[in-house]
């Protein structure tokens, strides 16, 4: 049967995974684990999704994007449409289509932008605690600006990512990184978008962590530049929560 490969664009919510990898063991509930087995399920067809990158537990997606092959015959539409309805409320397919058969989800992706939102912990209401980090005090968005700028270039971020063998290359370039307060709350909620060829496990989180602790004066303002100069991988990490943050866009 000829294969066709297919491209998805989609939504999650992270708080309801334990991250987006699939797991040897069956019973962790992941994003890419639980639309492969939807489609096993619905379609008898084992498929091994390529995506532009991986999130950690509780990390949302407003855009994912991955690919597979999966037997030609199959409808993009029903696939579609299975999906939603199997993982309503966890996953949405915004988008689905028949791409070229050298397409690659993960290596023809230009840039990625992830967001992060951050709010005064007294105007997070309950509904809201799994998808804004909150703040004991008040963000300066200039000074932050300031902090995060240290960031921006073509560097070894060995010392701003969680160990693991799949990178073996810790070089990474960002591009842009704005911060800026939310229209609708002013200065309480304080959003930064970071954009870059790609990222390491858990290097967002890592990045905002060590600015936020250079910001409320736990590490000298010379923290980011020095670990940028002396990249080590062993080096201690401070991780801003998941909850704040989301895959934003992903551009090929």
């Amino acid at each position: 049967m000829k294969k066709r490969n297919v491209k998805i664009i989609y939504q999650y919510d992270g708080s309801k995974f334990l991250g987006f990898q699939r797991q040897k063991h069956s019973n962790v509930k992941t994003v890419q684990g639980e639309i492969e087995k939807v489609i096993l399920k619905a379609f008898s067809q084992k498929i091994n999704m390529i995506s532009s990158g991986r999130t950690d537990k509780g990390v949302h997606a407003i855009e994912q994007v991955s690919n597979f092959l999966i037997d030609d015959n199959i409808p993009l539409k029903a696939i579609k449409r299975q999906i939603n309805k199997s993982l309503k409320s966890e996953i949405k397919i915004l988008d689905i289509t028949e791409v070229s058969e050298d397409f690659n989800a993960r290596f023809d992706a230009k840039n990625r932008t992830y967001l992060y939102i951050m709010r005064a912990e007294e105007d997070i209401t309950p509904f809201e605690a799994n998808y804004v980090t909150g703040l004991y005090e008040k963000v300066d968005v200039e000074k932050f600006q300031k902090i995060m700028d240290s960031f921006i270039g073509k560097h070894d971020f060995s010392s701003f990512m969680k160990k693991d063998k799949a990178y073996r290359n810790r070089i990474r370039e960002i591009f842009y990184i704005k911060c800026y307060y939310d229209e609708k709350f002013g200065k309480n909620q304080v959003n930064i978008k970071i954009c870059g060829n790609g990222f390491l496990k858990t290097m967002v989180r890592i990045m905002i962590g060590s600015a936020l602790a250079i910001y409320f004066g736990k590490e000298k303002e010379d923290y980011i530049e020095r670990r940028l100069e002396n990249p080590n991988a062993d080096n201690k990490k401070i991780l801003a929560p998941s909850e704040g943050l989301y895959l934003y866009k992903v551009n090929y």
